[in-house]
């Protein structure tokens, strides 16, 4: 692991030397994480990336009062926001987040989609989602081509009272990494994923039996 320039604290690796060593199939929060931090992204309009980045707490333009989504695995983010390419989503952001910020998360989340072997019935599941104001969801991860891959990753929405602390006291720092994700995308677009270098990430593992039961984590 390296970092890469000297204005970006992302240990970052080459995708072909992780993705020959990540699990291929199952559900895994992968990331970049250490004991005190673990990293996420999102990606915002400029108006709201670029305060964020400069002021190192999400203000201005940022909502506090809609759910917002966060992506611990980087390849899940460039699926979703097209290496920085969509329309409101062109400054990629790096939240280093506090690994107890974090944990607090998946201790309250309640799943997105109904779960029969961890809610009793459809109505208390919905109940749950209510009263809960952190949702969670595996969706399927993806390559850097945005091909879908078996194994499934998380994102987590947050809101209300989790979106304020979100937004100043859980983050230690806020990057705009959104020219190194342009630079990466060259090798995504010319097809030498040999060249290729992104965030380094493993399998994280939250505190506690029974919330990683909960998570369906494997």
């Amino acid at each position: 692991m390296k970092q890469y320039k000297n204005n970006m604290k992302l240990n970052i690796q080459n995708y072909i030397t992780q993705n020959n060593e990540w699990p291929q199939n199952g559900h895994h929060i992968m990331a970049q994480y250490d004991d005190e931090k673990i990293i996420v992204y999102q990606s915002y309009r400029p108006a709201i990336g670029l305060f964020a980045a400069e002021n190192q707490f999400f203000g201005g333009p940022f909502s506090l009062e809609r759910m917002t989504w966060i992506k611990p695995n980087f390849l899940w983010m460039m699926y979703r926001n097209g290496w920085g390419t969509k329309v409101g989503q062109e400054v990629v952001l790096a939240i280093h987040l506090k690994r107890e910020a974090f944990q607090k998360y998946l201790e309250n989340a309640v799943h997105s989609s109904f779960k029969p072997e961890l809610y009793e019935s459809q109505e208390m599941w919905k109940e749950a989602v209510k009263s809960s104001n952190v949702r969670l969801q595996w969706d399927p991860d993806h390559d850097p081509y945005g091909a879908k891959l078996e194994r499934r990753a998380i994102q987590i929405g947050i809101r209300n009272e989790f979106i304020r602390s979100y937004a100043k006291e859980d983050i230690l720092e806020i990057e705009n990494i959104s020219e190194f994700v342009a630079e990466q995308y060259e090798f995504v677009k010319s097809n030498q994923l040999e060249k290729l270098m992104i965030p380094a990430e493993r399998p994280f593992l939250p505190e506690g039996d029974e919330l990683r039961k909960k998570l369906q984590l494997q």
